[in-house]
């Protein structure tokens, strides 16, 4: 596992207390690996509360019907790389 950098460190954090992983370390998420299914094990549900997180903390809208959602949410180092380019600039 590569090392989290600071911007996924904090996206790691956002999923972990949005979703109440109290068991997932944030900072062991490995950016590569998936969220879902045999990843994290997140679901659909989960998507919509990291959707509604990563708006609320960092002004980053993600819509349910975008067809790149399942890029997007792949794994923590491309839900980062899709803040990284849409989050507002200030």
């Amino acid at each position: 596992m590569r090392e989290q950098n600071p911007l996924e460190h904090e996206v790691a954090r956002v999923i972990v207390d949005a979703l109440g992983l109290e068991e997932v370390n944030a900072e062991r998420i490995d950016p590569d690996a998936p969220l879902f299914r045999e990843g994290l094990g997140l679901d659909s549900i989960d998507a919509l509360e990291i959707a509604l997180a990563v708006s609320q903390q960092f002004g980053v809208q993600l819509r349910a019907d975008d067809e790149k959602n399942m890029e997007i949410f792949a794994s923590l180092k491309n839900l980062t790389n899709y803040i990284r380019e849409n989050r507002p600039s200030g």
